[in-house]
């Protein structure tokens, strides 16, 4: 079993920053892709940002490019969201997810997390 935990969520203004941590533990080396998600009430799940093992691959979607970073240190467990330069359209619950690939799709994750709140205001 893997577990996942975030942290790092909270209330800031547009143009703020904020980082994101989520912290695994169990059989991490089950999986190698890792992943962030969010949803905004009434919206569905959305792909933020992937990574693989290594952390010499990543993605990211459109509207968060050149302004969110996602990294890992493997020796900590430990998987990172830089958010910089804020909009209230981020605001969301974010989750971090793990699975055996890296994928830009939800089905591709096994482990989740349990969210942690993102509120940007205008």
């Amino acid at each position: 079993q893997v577990q996942l935990v975030e942290s790092g969520g909270g209330l800031v203004q547009a143009g703020d920053s904020l980082r994101l941590s989520c912290a695994a533990s169990g059989r991490t080396f089950t999986f190698s892709g890792m992943a962030w998600f969010r949803q905004a009430p009434g919206k569905e799940r959305e792909f933020v940002a992937s990574i693989s093992w290594s952390g010499g691959v990543t993605s990211y979607t459109d509207s968060v490019k050149g302004r969110f970073t996602i990294s890992r240190d493997n020796a900590k467990n430990t998987l990172y969201l830089q958010m910089n330069t804020l909009k209230p359209e981020d605001t969301a619950v974010y989750s971090c997810a793990a699975g055996r690939l890296r994928s830009s799709s939800y089905e591709s994750y096994v482990y989740w997390g349990q969210g942690t709140q993102v509120t940007v205001s205008s």
